[in-house]
């Protein structure tokens, strides 16, 4: 199944020019190379009704007594929700939602990439790339997009409003996959400047958590002159004082970066390590079956959220099931796992760009559901912290699971950097 690169995309691409990817060096990103040509998401009825057989024919593991989610996915919560997927999901009402956004694809680097432009109604809106991580997708931000772009709409001020970019990573959903290996953050980082060169922003902000935050930081970093501020779901750093890490940090902070750390390595590695080393072999079982794709998704959204372990408790079924689809109907499950292979093994660090710091104004939100923790004087090693906010709820995926906070403190990021 090739749905989006073959089925319903047509590209202008004229006169691409090739970014210079390897010198750790300020790019010059073409302006105009190529224009955006519109996208609609048409699945083809034969895999839908491929899904439909798959769903009927799942074949279900055992499971200990009383296991629950102790060993990873509930058997007993996937039934269930595989029977609501099966039987009263509806795919069709879904797309016609994301169909609603403005949505485009843009040759860049010789890969396809997808992303919604909602311009605002705004003329002095600050442009702003939304980047989401793993296993989010553009997806993520759907509740945020007219929230931002739209503010007036929305109980908010005309001088707050964006013209919102939302870009799915190269080889997440309808972007197009990486045909070569050496496919990093730093490039992907490159080819999301030259797509926001090219819609004609000449000054924008970046907000971004999970590896988006590593692409985010590229650009802050190789775009400086263009980006007006950074914004993180979580910025990382490392103590100031290398022999004495506790130096300044508070009870509450070194109590919850050590929480943070032991849960993390003790309970939360294992998904990365086996992208990061062999996401080739995790991905037949991904690709293959829709029930081993949904139990690998859902049951991180379950641990990492704010949820106090209901998923549905923030998220609804349809949420957490189109969120699967996106991966399913694009088959790009194994080539999302790649991009954390790419960012252990390629020559280059994967979060941290060559240089010793950001110097473009980044905010920085603690979400209290966030797997990692930065105290603000960590952060400020790495980044030109500007504003550092503690949350009270909201996780992993804040603005899905939080839109109108994640909305608001955006905005009061934003006001003071525009």
């Amino acid at each position: 199944m090739t749905l989006g690169r073959k089925a319903v995309l047509v590209l202008a691409a004229v006169g691409l020019a090739a970014l210079a990817l390897s010198a750790p060096v300020a790019v010059a990103v073409q302006s105009g190379a190529a224009e955006a040509a519109p996208f609609t998401i048409d699945v083809p009825d034969a895999v839908l009704d491929d899904l439909q057989r798959r769903l009927d024919r799942a074949r279900f593991p055992d499971e200990l007594d009383g296991a629950g989610w102790a060993y990873g996915t509930d058997l007993s919560y996937l039934r269930q929700l595989v029977g609501y997927w099966r039987d009263g999901y509806d795919w069709r009402a879904q797309e016609r939602i994301l169909n609603e956004f403005p949505q485009f694809t843009m040759n860049v680097d010789g890969l396809d990439v997808h992303f919604i432009h909602r311009r605002s109604p705004e003329p002095d809106a600050l442009p702003i790339m939304l980047i989401h991580g793993w296993p989010g997708t553009f997806f993520e931000f759907w509740k945020t997009v007219e929230r931002l772009a739209d503010p007036v709409s929305h109980g908010g001020s005309a001088e707050d409003a964006f013209h919102v970019v939302v870009p799915s990573l190269p080889g997440y959903g309808f972007s197009e996959r990486p045909r070569r290996m050496g496919h990093s953050r730093r490039r992907t980082a490159r080819m999301f400047m030259e797509v926001m060169a090219r819609l004609g922003y000449d000054r924008y902000g970046v907000q971004a958590g999970d590896v988006g935050a590593s692409v985010a930081h590229n650009m802050a970093v190789y775009d400086a002159a263009r980006v007006a501020g950074l914004h993180l779901n979580s910025c990382g750093g490392a103590p100031p004082d290398p022999d004495n890490p506790n130096a300044g940090l508070t009870d509450a902070e070194i109590e919850r970066l050590r929480e943070r750390r032991a849960y993390f390595s003790d309970e939360e590695r294992g998904y990365q390590r086996i992208q990061a080393t062999r996401p080739q072999t995790l991905g037949y079982g991904l690709n293959d079956s829709p029930v081993g794709l949904a139990a690998w998704i859902v049951e991180k959204y379950r641990t990492w959220c704010d949820c106090d372990g209901d998923p549905e408790a923030i998220f609804t079924k349809d949420e957490l099931l189109t969120t699967v689809m996106i991966y399913w109907v694009t088959e790009t499950a194994t080539s999302a796992a790649r991009y954390y292979y790419e960012g252990q093994h390629i020559p280059e660090p994967p979060y941290v760009p060559p240089t010793d710091r950001v110097v473009v104004p980044t905010g920085c939100t603690v979400f209290p559901g966030e797997l990692g923790f930065s105290p603000r004087s960590w952060a400020e090693t790495r980044y030109n912290v500007q504003r550092f906010t503690f949350m009270e709820r909201g996780g992993h995926f804040a603005a899905l699971e939080q839109p109108e906070l994640f909305s608001d403190e955006l905005r009061a990021f934003y006001r003071e950097v525009r």
